[in-house]
């Protein structure tokens, strides 16, 4: 099942969510279809124009967004003076409301990939009502051990990596939260420790990559290098800003709270994660949810078997409404 046609928004703007951030939308396909709106990952990643080819856009009005502090949002995570203190959870949630309201969206479809779908479970938790169905890919829930198994854990996997991982950091902040670690050189104001922790973080998330050649183009950027080395170890440093309680997960715990909402999760076999058996758990525990498998797939949206049950999962839903 291909991806839909390239199209172009028919609207777009910037939302002023308070707090000095404003955050950039876009709206494409049909004015008058089912609401949708697409969730992009990081947390710090920014939208991509791919998201819009999963919906149908005879059938969709498909919003897409940059969550604060990234892609063409303002101000940027990328400029040491940009307050990451409301940069939140909390924060993105009511953004996310905020805009649905602007747009006098009713229910949205909520598709999320990677830190996207935890955003849109924990939207979908405290705001079902908005909710009509949500398309998970790459899944996650941001419980403080994934974080652990992304940082330390992967260690086990990847050890010379993680030891040049390691050595940027002072003797003394190797031990405990090293996205906490790494957040505070990130945060100095000295702007080549800033730029090196940029520059070591994104090389281990690039090592840990699930096949070769192992390079990610976007992180050649610095800004986008510096905004999303900051956002995530901001998040992954501060439990998601989900609360206490978050070394299991916030989110699973909390997964019957979906019960009336149908979902699809889209998940590949060899996803890092998966380890953890945070997807089945989630799938178990969330009533009304289907969970699609996809083998030889690592943490990868745009995989075409990924693709296909993604599609699969809008085109069903279109009907719905």
């Amino acid at each position: 099942m291909p991806l839909y046609p390239e199209i172009e928004p028919y609207d777009h703007g910037m939302l002023d969510v308070g707090d000095g951030n404003h955050v950039y939308w876009e709206v494409c396909g049909n004015p008058r279809g089912k609401p949708a709106v697409a969730l992009h990952g990081g947390p710090g990643s920014g939208s991509s124009p791919f998201f819009r080819r999963y919906f149908d856009p005879a059938a969709y009005r498909i919003v897409v967004l940059d969550q604060r502090g990234c892609g063409r949002s303002t101000p940027h995570a990328s400029a040491y003076d940009t307050d990451m203190s409301v940069n939140t959870t909390a924060h993105i949630i009511a953004d996310l409301e905020l805009l649905r309201r602007h747009l006098g969206i009713e229910r949205w479809l909520v598709w999320g990939v990677s830190w996207g779908s935890v955003l849109g479970l924990r939207y979908a938790q405290t705001h079902p009502g908005a909710v009509s169905e949500l398309v998970l890919t790459a899944v996650a829930t941001a419980a403080n051990r994934e974080v652990a198994l992304m940082t330390r854990g992967g260690g086990q996997f990847f050890p010379e990596a993680f030891e040049r991982f390691l050595a940027e950091l002072p003797e003394d902040e190797r031990e405990g939260n090293l996205a906490a670690a790494y957040n505070r050189l990130i945060e100095s104001s000295d702007p080549e420790v800033r730029a090196r922790a940029a520059r070591a973080w994104t090389d281990w998330e690039t090592a840990m990559a699930p096949a070769p050649p192992r390079s990610i183009p976007r992180y050649e950027d610095p800004v986008f290098r510096m905004g999303f080395a900051r956002t995530v170890t901001h998040y992954w440093g501060n439990d998601h800003f989900l609360g206490e309680g978050n070394e299991e997960g916030v989110v699973l715990r909390d997964a019957p709270l979906l019960k009336d909402i149908p979902g699809t999760l889209v998940q590949g076999s060899l996803d890092f994660g998966n380890l953890l058996g945070t997807v089945w758990r989630l799938q178990q525990a969330w009533p009304g949810s289907e969970l699609v498998m996809i083998d030889d797939v690592g943490h990868n949206a745009g995989a075409a078997d990924v693709v296909d049950a993604l599609i699969a999962a809008t085109d069903k839903y279109a009907a719905a409404r």
